[in-house]
């Protein structure tokens, strides 16, 4: 059966996400894939960041701005964004979990302000490949 580009887009998002989890030594329980356009993907966090020390912190991506670090609203509302990754909207697992761990001890880059743009068509090409770390880690049906 052949699958549609979203589909195998979708799936590499999966794959990409359990890289990234991985990469982080989080379990993943946490964390969802929203496979809708915009694909969107989201993981909850160990740890607090140091201007928010009483919110939780959540690790989010969207195939429009990549990926952002954003803490949890006391009301229920939207996340906040803190910092975006930057222009490199799919960046190497290792080197979002750097990133992620530089964030989260204070001494990220400050890119609060600038949401980056990137191509529906070319994100969904680089998160292709993933497509197979997501088949490799789906139980099998007997």
């Amino acid at each position: 059966m052949e699958s549609d580009f979203d589909d195998t887009a979708a799936r590499g998002l999966q794959g990409y996400l359990r890289l990234v989890t991985g990469q982080l030594r989080l379990s993943g329980e946490c964390g969802f894939v929203d496979a809708e356009r915009p694909m969107g993907a989201y993981l909850a966090l160990d740890g607090r960041l140091p201007a928010y020390p009483d919110r939780d912190v959540a690790l989010v991506w969207d195939e429009v701005r990549g990926w952002a670090v954003a803490v949890e609203t006391h009301s229920g509302e939207d996340l906040l964004v803190c910092e975006y990754y930057g222009a490199d909207l799919v960046p190497a697992p290792d080197a979002v979990a750097r990133w992620v761990r530089g964030v989260l001890s204070g001494k990220g880059r400050g890119r609060r302000l600038v949401s980056p743009r990137g191509a529906r068509e070319d994100v969904a090409g680089r998160l292709a490949p993933y497509a197979i770390v997501g088949l490799m880690l789906e139980p099998r049906s007997a």
